[in-house]
């Protein structure tokens, strides 16, 4: 591990000696201005028209690779636009979709190794469905029933998986990022070539658990890749309101961390980013910043009405003229790799497969009641107890009011 001393104390020389930062004396006044440079440019491999720019960044992912990308940019899709619906129909209490930020999803997690660690921030489905997360399992998270991992304890998207290293969702905004730093350090200790990547919006970005992790990792120099998902929109506050700097990447230096801003609807340049920040955040013990332009073009949430706060014509170019998944289609088709019968095919292949799981979630029973108590220590305490024990006298003398049919073995 590299070590960093302080510069040696010389007092013959004319500059300044102070060990917070290396500088020189300068004896006019002079306010440096916020953008020293005209702004971060924004890397990309495809054009909008999925044409390769440069060949030299071509990842030249195999044709088996690339149709898995589409594959499962396009399956989230379809599991978003049937979740959404669930929800309008009263059938979950919540959903948030993906819509627009399908390729800094499966771009990202398709340059990371299985063994490392995620952790998400509520919109981040495509990086688990990347990672072999069933349907099934979406789908019972998102209906609360006993298949859930989660056993029902946690609102819709909150998805989770030990197996597949993926940390559970916290609804509180940017919790993950100092987390993610803790993580990277003990990872870093273990010395087991992991590395630990923490997705988070521009809008969290503004929360004070941004800086702590920022600092924490660059400090301690830890294996962390911060990727940030710059999408426009925090909930209804536009990014002209969010902040005043160039955008998110700009901050890293400030930390002294190695940063990127990315095309976030080229899957390509998001792969390469990723992959390269990953390699060398494993090799160097460092964190990277990457930032993914993109664009949230679906509301933030299920309780939200993203039509108050900006114009249909806008969110309407980004669907027709700049989408992850159609740019990634066009590269495909150009090189004979997809056709107008496999789209159709596929589409109607995928939504078959998501409404079987939907059927099957919404058929399956709720988690037995009792699981409110446990898991929260090894063994329950006699507060736990005392609390277990008045639910079940109360469910007992109201029992007609309480549908118990519809949970898994329920002791009364």
């Amino acid at each position: 591990m590299a070590v960093h001393w302080q510069q040696p104390f010389d007092s013959s020389l004319e500059k300044p000696q102070f060990p917070g930062a290396s500088a020189e004396f300068v004896d006019h006044l002079e306010f440096i201005q916020p953008n020293v440079i005209s702004g971060i440019p924004v890397y990309r491999v495809m054009d909008r028209q999925g044409k390769i720019m440069n060949p030299s960044q071509d990842p030249q992912l195999s044709k088996e690779t690339v149709l898995n990308f589409y594959q499962k940019m396009t399956l989230l899709n379809t599991m978003d636009r049937i979740l959404y619906e669930s929800q309008r129909q009263g059938r979950i209490s919540f959903y948030m979709t993906n819509y627009g930020e399908e390729g800094t999803h499966i771009g990202s997690a398709a340059a990371l190794e299985p063994d490392d660690l995620v952790f998400g921030q509520y919109r981040e489905a495509g990086v688990l469905m990347y990672r072999g997360f069933p349907l099934d399992l979406f789908m019972a998270q998102c209906y609360g029933n006993a298949d859930d991992l989660g056993k029902g304890r946690q609102m819709p998207v909150h998805y989770g998986s030990k197996d597949l290293n993926f940390v559970s969702i916290s609804s509180p905004l940017a919790t993950q990022i100092p987390q993610a730093a803790g993580a990277a350090y003990a990872v870093k200790r273990q010395n087991t070539n992991r590395a630990v990547i923490c997705y988070f919006g521009e809008g969290a970005a503004s929360e004070g658990d941004a800086h702590a992790g920022f600092n924490f990792s660059a400090t301690l120099e830890c294996p962390l890749i911060f990727f940030c998902r710059n999408n426009g929109y925090a909930i209804s506050t536009p990014t002209n309101e969010q902040y005043r700097g160039d955008g998110i990447a700009a901050r890293g230096p400030g930390y002294g961390m190695l940063s990127i801003r990315v095309d976030g609807n080229d899957v390509f340049a998001v792969y390469n980013a990723t992959k390269e920040a990953r390699r060398r955040a494993v090799a160097e013990n460092q964190p990277f910043l990457i930032e993914a332009m993109t664009y949230r073009i679906g509301h933030h949430s299920t309780s939200d009405d993203s039509s108050a706060y900006r114009s249909v014509d806008e969110v309407n170019y980004w669907d027709k003229q700049d989408h992850p998944i159609s740019r990634l289609r066009h590269y495909m088709t150009a090189r004979g790799w997809w056709s107008e019968d496999d789209e159709r095919s596929w589409r109607k292949q995928s939504r078959k497969t998501v409404m079987e799981a939907f059927e099957r979630a919404e058929r399956r029973l709720k988690p037995n009641p009792e699981l409110l108590f446990t898991d929260v220590y090894e063994e329950m305490t006699p507060t736990l107890n005392k609390q277990r024990e008045a639910l079940l006298r109360h469910v007992q003398q109201y029992k007609e009011h309480y549908p118990l049919d519809l949970y898994e073995k329920y002791i009364h």
